[in-house]
């Protein structure tokens, strides 16, 4: 039962939350350097081809 420790647990919830902040900062950066906003073209317009593009980014 070693592989269930609560080290190993606490290393993925770490990883996983640096995973998603690193996307979060890389879709504000990436929104930042587009003439549109992207949640609203993705969103409200919906931009699937953006959506496919800002999906495969992640």
């Amino acid at each position: 039962m070693e592989q269930f420790s609560a080290g190993n647990l606490l290393n993925a919830m770490i990883y996983s939350a640096l995973g998603i902040l690193i996307f979060v900062v890389a879709f504000v950066v990436a929104d930042k350097l587009t003439p549109y906003h992207l949640w609203n073209e993705i969103v409200h317009e919906h931009n699937t081809a953006l959506a496919i593009l800002i999906g495969a980014m992640s």
